[in-house]
């Protein structure tokens, strides 16, 4: 019983971290570029995992064919997530991406489905279809809206979600075959060297390579910068893995809503973020389709289980 508050606790703290990130991710970007904020994140996000392994007894052991495996996936997350989520959050609302980024269990599902072949119940399809529809309204009505809205912005987070939701599908076999340190590590690695490459590279192009640190002059930013390298980028992955050893996957991912609620109030509140009543229509279909879709697989597995039981 004690272990199970401890994960509960672990995964409220979890839902406030990656809740807040939104909000961070915008402070970055009043006073850098995205690709300049992807580097200096991933650069500290590298940093601080390389000094955790050498100075612990954790050890890395891998070798050029499984970097070479986890290679494709690494292209899907972080590096494909990150580039949309943060191009996306320079042109959208802290709030309505977070909105739109909790349609992740409504990818993974429908991918589970069409790559994985496995089954989905009626309870899943409505809830699926009740979040799509959420989605595709806010969409409509963002489009419509004034000009601070940009629906490019909130293409770019669902694009953001879906290849998270592709990652989470596809790296099944791997999270089972390495240890959560081995991929963290060599994502994180993977991160740090692409966008490092892309945005010293754009800004050779540009002439404009003295400007590249410049961001850290702004106490604003390297807070931030520290938050989203260790905090989002690291942390969060252990308390994830150790929430998910003491209870159920679909446990866990109510609070992914959780994280999704902080995300929208802390971008009211700290960043004066306008909020429509579209965006409360919008937020609980989706929301509502994604606790429905936990809560009918939940029920269907233990339909399963229960027959498995009867035979």
């Amino acid at each position: 019983m004690a272990e199970k508050r401890t994960a509960y606790l672990a995964a409220i703290v979890y839902a406030f971290i990656i809740g807040l990130s939104f909000m961070f991710v915008k402070l970055t970007l009043a006073v850098a570029t995205p690709l300049d904020t992807l580097a200096h994140r991933f650069t500290v996000a590298f940093l601080a995992a390389t000094f955790f392994i050498l100075f612990t007894k954790h050890k890395v052991n891998i070798g050029w064919h499984d970097v070479a495996q986890i290679a494709p996936l690494a292209t899907l997350y972080p590096i494909l997530f990150f580039g949309f989520q943060i191009f996306g959050l320079a042109r959208t609302t802290s709030s309505e991406a977070g909105i739109i980024q909790s349609t992740v269990p409504i990818f993974t599902l429908l991918l589970a489905v069409f790559i994985l072949k496995e089954k989905a119940g009626r309870g899943q399809l409505i809830s699926v279809f009740l979040s799509v529809s959420g989605v595709i309204y806010l969409l409509t009505m963002s489009g419509a809206e004034s000009e601070t809205a940009n629906i490019v912005g909130s293409v770019l987070i669902i694009l953001s979600a879906f290849t998270n939701a592709l990652y989470n599908v596809l790296a099944r076999k791997l999270t089972q075959r390495y240890s959560l340190l081995t991929l963290t590590y060599i994502m994180t690695l993977f991160g740090f060297i692409a966008f490092n490459s892309l945005a010293i590279g754009s800004r050779v192009l540009a002439g404009t390579v003295g400007e590249f640190f410049q961001p850290f002059l702004h106490w604003q930013f390297v807070a931030a910068i520290l938050y989203l390298g260790i905090l989002s980028s690291l942390i969060t992955s252990f308390l994830a893995n150790f929430v998910l050893s003491k209870i159920e996957a679909d446990k866990m991912s109510v609070f992914s809503n959780v994280a999704t609620l902080i995300t929208i109030l802390a971008g009211i509140l700290f960043l004066q973020e306008a909020f429509h009543f579209y965006h409360v229509i919008g937020g609980i279909m989706i929301i509502t389709g994604v606790v429905g879709t936990n809560l009918m697989g939940a029920r269907s597995k233990a339909k399963e289980k229960a027959k498995d039981v009867e035979e």
